[in-house]
């Protein structure tokens, strides 16, 4: 059966991303390395107010072999700008240097491929 990792919540078999949270489903099984982290071992490398972006930001991170956790204030149901609705994303302490020379790297591209297409 499906578990967040986050919530702790079960889901019906099908259903593959938290409705709350959008964090990815596990396998019950899978469920129990997850309680050996602790908030210690995640370090906060990145914010934003667009989920889009930060998710976007999850995927090219563990598309590079880097562990990612997303904690979203953000309230579909109660939409709220600011500071209310932002979105932070995790990594684990030893991942931190990668991982924030991976952030500037591709914040940077987009500004790079822009310029190359004016070209």
């Amino acid at each position: 059966m499906p578990v967040c990792p986050n919530c702790n919540y079960e889901y019906v078999p099908g259903i593959v991303i938290c409705p709350d949270c959008n964090t990815p489903l596990v396998d019950a099984i899978e469920l129990d390395k997850y309680s050996e982290l602790s908030e210690e071992d995640w370090v906060l490398v990145y914010t934003s107010f667009s989920e889009i972006d930060a998710d976007l930001l999850k995927e090219n991170l563990e598309s590079a072999g880097i562990a990612v956790s997303i904690l979203s204030q953000k309230d579909s149901n109660f939409p709220v700008p600011g500071d209310l609705s932002t979105i932070k994303l995790f990594v684990k302490k030893a991942d931190v240097p990668e991982a924030l020379e991976f952030i500037q790297e591709v914040k940077r591209k987009p500004l790079d491929s822009e310029e190359d297409a004016d070209e």
